[in-house]
């Protein structure tokens, strides 16, 4: 009889587990933020401290959207740090996670609040973004490119990024609120279109500045890298075949390593060409929000990761249609 129950309350007690789980699972599920609820939930923090440190809300709204995934990447979520600002001496609390190098370490805020506010102190405490705060208050797009001139990203397309999320949530408005000035009504703009080529699309070149030279071919060619993947900047006339010859190495292995391209061999000037083997993830960005005509194969390029893992990271295959504002996860 004894045995009975045990028995008995053995499977109820893994039915109770079971249905525990499922249920977590699906409240991960619903509890997902979109890009309106993240501004909804910190526009107020977002201008109080533009008033504080004279940092435009829109631009702090925009980074925390982008470098948190809206606050549903795994950082955001389990240690509040919404602009990924590392420890570097932090006395406080910590998060170890894979970042530019495995178990990296990261700030751990007891609330979100809290990383708004180091966000902050982070901008104006370091020289580097000095020039920043000579702009005017409300110049998002100024904002934008002077981030990334400083050395805030290293992805080339990070100004264009934070304008487009920006522009599409009118989030100038909450600077006109902090200065008094009547706010306007949205712009339309287009989304930038993308900077590296896809099968059917126009290509449009990619600035070299936006790149760490690292060295030379022999040939003399400049040799820069992104995601730690080397690579180089096609010339005109260049073709895949001609290259291979040129680097010394097979035609096959820059099909290989580069997703754009195809076999006819043919590229523009200006294109990204890897010269190596792109990485399995991200080591420095979480998130790709997707723009207008953005496919994986452009973030592929865009960010220097295997096409392949990008479709298994994100449960995607070939015949998946991307919607715009989609969040692609890069580790």
């Amino acid at each position: 009889m004894d045995k009975l129950r045990i028995c008995s309350l053995m499977k109820f007690f893994n039915s109770f587990i079971i249905i525990l789980v499922l249920f977590s699972l699906n409240a991960l599920g619903q509890n997902k933020i979109t890009q309106e609820e993240y501004i909804k939930l910190y526009k107020d923090i977002a201008m109080q401290k533009m008033k504080e440190y004279k940092i435009p809300a829109s631009i702090t709204l925009a980074q925390g959207i982008l470098e948190s995934g809206s606050g549903n990447s795994v950082l955001a979520r389990k240690a509040n740090n919404h602009f990924g600002i590392k420890c570097h001496g932090w006395a406080g609390g910590k998060y170890y996670f894979d970042g530019d190098v495995p178990n990296e370490c990261f700030r751990k805020y007891k609330k979100i609040e809290e990383s708004y506010h180091d966000h902050s102190l982070f901008l104006t405490q370091r020289q580097r973004y000095a020039d920043l705060f000579k702009l005017k208050a409300d110049d998002y797009k100024g904002w934008a490119h002077g981030l990334k001139k400083a050395g805030y990203a290293t992805n080339p397309n990070y100004p264009n990024l934070l304008i487009t999320l920006i522009e599409r949530h009118n989030l100038t408005q909450y600077d006109a609120l902090v200065l008094g000035k009547k706010t306007s009504k949205p712009t339309k703009t287009e989304d930038p279109k993308p900077s590296i080529t896809t099968p059917s699309k126009t290509y449009k070149s990619v600035n070299v500045s936006d790149f760490k030279v690292t060295g030379k071919t022999k040939s003399g060619r400049f040799v820069y890298t992104n995601n730690r993947v080397k690579l180089i900047f096609a010339q005109e006339g260049d073709d895949v075949y001609s290259l291979a010859k040129e680097l010394n190495v097979y035609s096959k292995q820059l099909l290989a390593y580069n997703d754009d391209l195809t076999k006819d061999g043919k590229m523009k000037k200006g294109q990204i060409v890897y010269i190596e083997r792109k990485k399995a993830k991200s080591h420095e960005f979480q998130y790709h929000t997707i723009q207008q005509g953005e496919t994986l194969s452009y973030v592929s390029q865009l960010y220097g990761i295997k096409l392949k893992n990008l479709f298994k990271m994100n449960k995607m295959s070939e015949k998946t249609v991307l919607q715009v504002g989609t969040n692609i996860k890069l580790n």
